[in-house]
């Protein structure tokens, strides 16, 4: 059965995409919810007299959405979780905690367009945010156990390398006023 998509569904299309599911998914979910409307040949001409006349507002949306790609292109994240002692997570981090970072880094994203694997143990993941059909940026998570802080002496080495540099003019100051 072909159907007109309404609004974007994760895993089977985004809006205004025809696709075909089976019969009772179309009938019994996709139209009553409003999701999805039968793609009939009038339909499809409707469609696509629409698509003609809202080509620029959906070139406007890609690019709203190639803007918030680039704002979270270098974004690399690092959740901490509570771990057993055998590395195994109590729970799991998803798609929730990654929305929840990204949050805590002035980044608001919706969770329901975050695509990612559950991760069950400690570990270097991938999630996939799509902002648009064409627009899909992947980010970098690093699940930490909770007790063992691993990124922190990490962040302090990029200073300890900067830190000579700032040395060297204290020491000439230092010099000065022995030299008198």
């Amino acid at each position: 059965m072909e159907i007109i998509l309404k609004e974007d569904i994760i895993g089977l299309g985004y809006k205004n995409d025809i696709v075909n599911v089976k019969s009772g998914y179309g009938r019994n979910y996709l139209i009553p919810q409003g999701k999805g409307v039968i793609a009939s040949p009038s339909a499809k001409k409707v469609l696509a007299e629409n698509l003609k006349q809202q080509a620029h507002k959906l070139a406007a949306q890609k690019a709203e959405a190639e803007k918030k790609a680039e704002a979270l292109k270098d974004v690399a994240l690092t959740i901490v979780a509570k771990v057993s002692a055998t590395g195994q997570l109590y729970g799991s981090v998803g798609a929730a905690a990654v929305a929840e970072e990204l949050a805590k880094l002035g980044k608001e994203v919706d969770r329901k367009i975050i695509i990612m694997k559950d991760a069950k143990k400690i570990g270097d993941y991938v999630a996939t945010v799509h902002f648009h059909k064409e627009v899909a940026v992947e980010i970098p998570v690093k699940v930490v156990a909770e007790n063992a802080p691993v990124e922190e002496p990490k962040a302090e080495e990029a200073p300890v390398d900067a830190a000579p540099v700032e040395e060297a003019p204290v020491e000439e100051a230092v010099e000065a006023p022995v030299e008198e």
